[in-house]
């Protein structure tokens, strides 16, 4: 007679042996999209980095801010979850992190859907014959509204930038077990000669996440905000103009939805496969252990609840005073802190530098600089294993590729434009005509932001300011005509005419964009074909048995002293460059309409 239980045992165990193998394939696959999701994640926070500013009105410092909160979470649990995590049911702790990631991205989303309809500072004609109003007012009584100045929404619009910055905290929280349980698992339970390619298909799926992300917002982007809530048609202003905010709160949906998805696989695996026993698995899973019990102790602000050992100390008291990890550490902060800023504010920079939409600054990110970035990685990781570079070889590439890419940045400073001619702000008013003279009888708003374009060229902050007295609108093009300040070079007393928004950028300006765009390539290029060799070489500075350390310390550093707050000071340098301010509710100070581009470059 058979023994059911035994059996049942039995088919149970070949059952397992005949699919575990299966396991690390179907993690891997699962892994790989949840860093897809992750950078995906991190792209949609990048790529409505202007919006969040004109939507919410504040300075780039607070947005900046916000960036940093998910450093900020991440670095809250980062300790707690590497020392850990690796002791519970890792998988489950990743799916658990993926969903922490899309409540994020759901949060973010949140405000748009309290706020109200997004009102930019216009005037608002209430009556249905236009031409009845005058935009040069005689009488400070006739002032017509100003869309947007109402107060019924003061305090939900001042503070609704928090729940941004909650989600982008949980974003942080959610990302941190994903690499270090990750690969640890991975490593747990792969074959030797699998794990490196493991490794590199999964930091390839991780670049495929920024160029999703860029392209979905500039998709986005050219959506008004407010889509499918408010008739377009009746929209004065375009994807160019400072006050624009597109679809914003759609990239976050986007990314929560996939964040979410990312973590389902997960929930599916089991805790532990049959262990691969080889010397690799010894000596990549050492290296990996002690990484995350250094981040652990360094994490720790007390050892109250968690003694630090005595040889902690002595390790970190070694590395420190290593003289070249010290050199290459506060290098990397500063490339790390530069790269962070660069990133976070190159669409802005493209915006107010070249006059680019927000749509089309985020598509020649994702096209021309992400892929060149991945391809300098995946070239000076190639070039390093087919010509075995040793340390000192490896120096000279790092330096050399980094210095390059350094001195095309500088071209940055010929390539920009002139300040883009607005009367009163960056030029005086043209012709012989004074302001006192042209438009001292209007009444006119100096929180008023609502250019136009004379035929003289001059963008002037309203059509007041350019002295015009009567209003046609055909459609959604609205002209101003008898415009006192617009003149002529042959006639400068002839009245003219502007028509709705700011003029078009010069055409030398749209010729040094293309210069821009080709030499912004060839650096990030560059500095990430340097980028691995220098990394390596931080890790070949230090003694084998404080590799582990050094990495932490290093992570430790550029995460709390570049990641959170770079963006913060480079968002106060460039706030000191604006020259008009937005108007929030109530008359606070809002986002920034127009920076000085010398200044700004």
């Amino acid at each position: 007679p058979v023994d059911k239980q035994e059996l049942n045992k039995t088919l149970t165990f070949d059952y397992h042996v005949q699919h575990s193998h299966k396991h690390p394939k179907v993690f891997i696959a699962a892994l790989a999209f949840s860093y897809f999701g992750k950078t995906f994640a991190g792209a949609t926070m990048k790529s409505s980095f202007t919006q969040l500013e004109r939507r919410f009105g504040i300075a780039s410092s607070t947005a900046g801010f916000i960036d940093g909160g998910f450093e900020m979470g991440n670095l809250l649990v980062i300790a707690f979850v590497s020392y850990f995590g690796a002791k519970c049911h890792r998988p489950k702790i990743i799916a658990i992190g993926c969903f922490i990631m899309s409540l994020g991205s759901f949060l973010m989303a949140l405000p748009h859907f309290f706020m109200g309809y997004y009102q930019y500072d216009t005037i608002s004609f209430t009556s249905n014959n236009i031409s009845s109003f005058s935009p040069c007012l005689l009488n400070p009584q006739d002032t017509p509204k100003i869309k947007g100045s109402d107060c019924d929404h003061k305090i939900v619009t001042s503070y609704a930038w928090i729940f941004v910055l909650l989600g982008n905290l949980l974003r942080g929280i959610g990302e941190t077990p994903i690499t270090p349980l990750g690969i640890s698992y991975l490593d747990d339970f792969s074959r030797e000669e699998d794990v490196p390619l493991y490794i590199s298909f999964l930091h390839t799926s991780a670049m495929f996440g920024p160029l999703s992300g860029f392209l979905l917002g500039s998709v986005f982007a050219r959506l008004y905000v407010d889509v499918g809530f408010v008739d377009v048609d009746a929209i004065t202003i375009s994807p160019t103009d400072s006050r624009w905010v597109g679809a914003w709160w759609m990239n976050f949906l986007v990314a929560g939805v996939v964040t979410l998805i990312s973590g389902i696989p997960f929930l599916f695996l089991p805790k532990s496969l049959d262990k691969k026993e080889d010397a690799y698995t010894t000596g990549l899973l050492a290296f990996l252990d002690k990484y995350l019990v250094d981040i652990f102790h360094m994490c720790m602000l007390t050892d109250m609840f968690f003694p630090l050992p005595p040889e902690f100390f002595k390790s970190l008291k070694r590395i420190l005073g290593n003289k070249l990890y010290l050199i290459l550490l506060c290098s990397s902060l500063l490339n790390s802190s530069s790269f962070i800023g660069y990133i976070t504010y190159q669409a802005k920079y493209m915006e107010q530098q070249y006059g680019l939409s927000v749509s089309r600054s985020n598509f020649i990110t994702a096209v021309a600089v992400l892929p060149v970035v991945l391809l300098g990685m995946f070239l000076s990781g190639f070039i390093m294993k087919k010509y075995k570079l040793g340390i000192l070889s490896a120096t000279k590439m790092g330096y050399a590729a980094s210095f390059i890419g350094f001195a095309f940045t500088f071209l940055y400073l010929m390539l920009g434009c002139d300040n883009h001619p607005v009367a009163g702000l960056t030029v005086t008013y043209d012709g012989p005509v004074s302001l006192w003279t042209c438009n001292s009888n209007c009444t006119c708003a100096t929180s008023q932001w609502d250019p136009v374009c004379g035929e003289n060229g001059l963008t002037y902050m309203s059509a007041c300011f350019a002295g015009c007295k009567n209003i046609t609108r055909l459609k959604k093009k609205t002209v101003f005509h008898n415009c006192s300040c617009i003149g002529k070079a042959d006639a400068a007393l002839k009245n003219s005419s502007a028509v709705l928004g700011e003029c078009r950028r010069s055409d030398e300006c749209s010729k040094n964009f293309i210069f821009y765009t080709i030499v912004k390539a060839v650096s990030s290029f560059m500095y990430s074909l340097g980028g691995v060799p220098m990394y390596m070489l931080l890790i070949r500075s230090v003694p084998q048995d404080l590799k582990s350390l050094a990495v932490g310390f290093m992570m430790l550093v550029i995460r709390s002293l570049g990641g959170i707050p770079a963006p913060v000071y480079f968002g106060a340098v460039i706030d000191k460059t604006c020259l008009k301010w937005g108007s929030k509710p109530c008359g606070q100070k809002g986002s920034c309409r127009i920076y000085d581009a010398v200044q700004y470059r």
